[in-house]
């Protein structure tokens, strides 16, 4: 990308006067789902970026995975069962049309709650199997996220950045000790490190055990046996505290990454950029 194409990118959103200037009031209420504030970030991008076109549907066909993996390599992409087969990330997919009239992905994301711990404690509630517990044993739920990443990343594989979003909170997603204290008075901490506790761990393989709360959009290249492999990493974001996420905060994530996709994209993007 020409330095100049990226400088123009700045700018322009720069013109946005801030992420949620244009969003309707409803944007600023919290816990509003995912889905629906992609619609909020959508409309942002279409502020900013007035000489662009944006659209954003719900799911992604496994027919249109197939082909796209068909374009790297025709032996890809072959197998196909069920011909009405399709992803739907939580939040849908957010594109832009380049100057081919192709419409390229600029975000991805999903938002997954995954421990009630916190909330159980607050309310008095004890849990387990004879109901005398503080702590309930952290599930598995959370790892059937990995077959969205992989069909994204799969659909995905021809470009250079990676627009997946994973929101986590719950207790078993914590970075730090929390104490919650039960009606009755009695605090209960909440060690984040406790392998009972603590799911982290179990999705840290979609990124490649690189840096949590980080924008890794961007795709990064290493060398292994002398040759150059492309990582797809998921741009991870969990609350620390393991509170829910609010939408304002889920929005400013959102719009950085996928300010990363566009000026990703710049190049492909250039005649309808330099209209502005």
């Amino acid at each position: 990308m020409k330095k100049g194409q990226s400088n123009r990118l700045t700018e322009q959103q720069k013109e946005g006067h801030g992420p949620i200037t244009i969003f309707h009031k409803d944007a600023q209420t919290h816990d509003i789902k995912v889905g629906n504030t992609s619609i909020f970030v959508m409309k942002q991008l279409e502020f900013e970026f007035p000489m662009l076109k944006f659209r954003y549907r719900k799911d992604l066909a496994k027919k249109e995975i197939n082909a796209s993996l068909q374009k790297v390599d025709k032996y890809l992409g072959q197998t196909l069962f069920v011909e009405s087969a399709n992803i739907r990330p939580d939040g849908g997919l957010i594109e832009v049309q380049d100057d081919n009239k192709k419409w390229r992905v600029v975000l991805v994301s999903e938002a997954k709650h995954q421990g009630k711990d916190i909330e159980n404690i607050k309310a008095g509630k004890l849990v387990g199997k004879k109901n005398d517990q503080d702590l309930m044993v952290a599930g598995n739920a959370i790892e059937r996220a990995y077959k969205n990443v992989d069909e994204i990343a799969n659909f995905m594989l021809s470009e250079r950045y990676f627009p997946y979003i994973l929101f986590l909170d719950g207790s078993n997603f914590l970075t730090q000790n929390v104490t919650v204290t039960r009606p009755d008075g009695r605090s209960v901490t909440l060690v984040y490190n406790d392998g009972t506790l603590n799911r982290l761990d179990r999705l840290t393989a979609a990124n490649y055990g690189m840096p949590i709360n980080t924008n890794l959009c961007e795709n990064r290249f290493v060398k292994c046996n002398g040759a150059n492999i492309m990582l797809q990493a998921v741009s991870i974001y969990t609350k620390s505290d393991g509170c829910h996420w609010n939408d304002r905060d889920m929005i400013m994530v959102m719009l950085d990454i996928a300010r990363t996709s566009l000026k990703m994209l710049a190049t492909d993007l250039f005649a309808q950029l330099s209209k502005r």
